[in-house]
């Protein structure tokens, strides 16, 4: 029997801060291990999908994935998360990978930020204000300085909250704004994590220089950005296939305004290892479309998993390796 650690959400959370999971995830898309698009599978009645997607990063030494059941009868979302060792192939963990979902998710836009944004960048836009936008604002407060944080979603209650909470825990003044387009005005860094399924503002108002991490759609027919800031942009993904098999902004601005895959910039990993350029200038456009992969999952898993062990936290299950399963010996 191979000893295997699990780990619950409960153990999970609070184990790490978000700067630590920047870290992680930073040098996760740096290494450029292979990596597999997501895959998704749709269930009509009843509506759910499961989801899964794996990566391996070789410097780390780990790999694993991520699956996840979300709606079904039960119209909730349950998180699996397998970590193995990338050179013997032994099962390390099993993590409740609830708690960390919105801080790996984070951490992924806030290194885009850091790669992509301009350094000077101190307005930051939210449009949003769920688990997965308190995540990104976490993470990006950790790359840069910002001053001033504008927050719109089309409940009034749910961003006031959101701002309540963010202003008790930074310097930086935190704002309730009425519409989309006020989030606009004079931001250098905006993030967009919605459920929205049609483009949340208008890609015409974005001001030269601005930085966009997009981070709420997967789906070829659903975008959070329309063609518009797609064409004016510089445009980079977190897997370069992905672009082309679920980025819905990008393949429908490729339908809408004729744009190829000579349009896609490079995708993260290329970015952090050097292998194509980030911002080359202050008036650019940059646009981080994020999807999930999991480059973010495994660097982030294996990352609490050693703190985990460090402190002593979790339990130990016996998963039967193919030589005792399969023969019965």
């Amino acid at each position: 029997m191979t000893k295997t650690l699990f780990l619950t959400s409960e153990e999970l959370a609070g184990l790490a801060t978000p700067a630590e999971y920047v870290t992680a995830v930073r040098e996760g898309y740096r290494q450029q291990g292979p990596a597999a698009p997501r895959t998704k599978l749709v269930h009509d009645d009843p509506a759910g999908m499961l989801t899964g997607y794996l990566a391996i990063l070789p410097e780390t030494g780990a790999m694993g994935g991520y699956t996840y059941a979300a709606g079904f009868d039960d119209r909730d979302v349950h998180f699996f998360l397998p970590l193995f060792d990338a050179e013997s192939g032994r099962p390390l963990a099993l993590l409740d990978g609830a708690s960390l979902n919105p801080y790996k998710t984070g951490a992924v836009g806030a290194v885009a930020i850091d790669a992509l944004a301009r350094e000077d960048a101190r307005t930051l836009g939210v449009i949003g204000s769920g688990a997965q936008a308190r995540g990104q604002v976490h993470a990006a407060m950790t790359v840069r300085d910002f001053g001033t944080v504008n927050v719109y979603s089309p409940t009034k209650e749910s961003r006031e909250r959101f701002v309540g909470e963010m202003n008790e825990q930074y310097d930086a003044s935190v704002g309730a704004v009425a519409s989309s387009d006020a989030v606009l005005e004079g931001v250098d860094v905006l993030i967009t994590a919605t459920n929205d399924t049609e483009p949340v503002f208008d890609g015409e108002r974005l001001e030269p220089g601005t930085h966009v991490t997009a981070m709420g759609q997967y789906d070829p027919n659903a975008r959070e950005l329309d063609a518009t800031v797609i064409e004016r942009s510089t445009y980079v993904p977190d897997l370069y296939d992905r672009a082309t098999s679920d980025a819905g902004a990008f393949m429908q601005a490729m339908d809408e305004r004729g744009l190829t895959e000579d349009h896609i910039h490079g995708d993260l990993g290329q970015v952090l290892a050097g292998d194509v350029a980030g911002r080359t200038s202050d008036e650019e456009i940059t646009i981080f479309d994020s999807g999930g992969t999991a480059i973010e999952t495994v660097a982030s898993a294996y990352m609490l998993y050693e703190k985990a062990r460090e402190r002593d936290l979790g339990e130990y299950i016996d998963i039967a390796p193919g030589s005792e399963a399969l023969t019965g010996e």
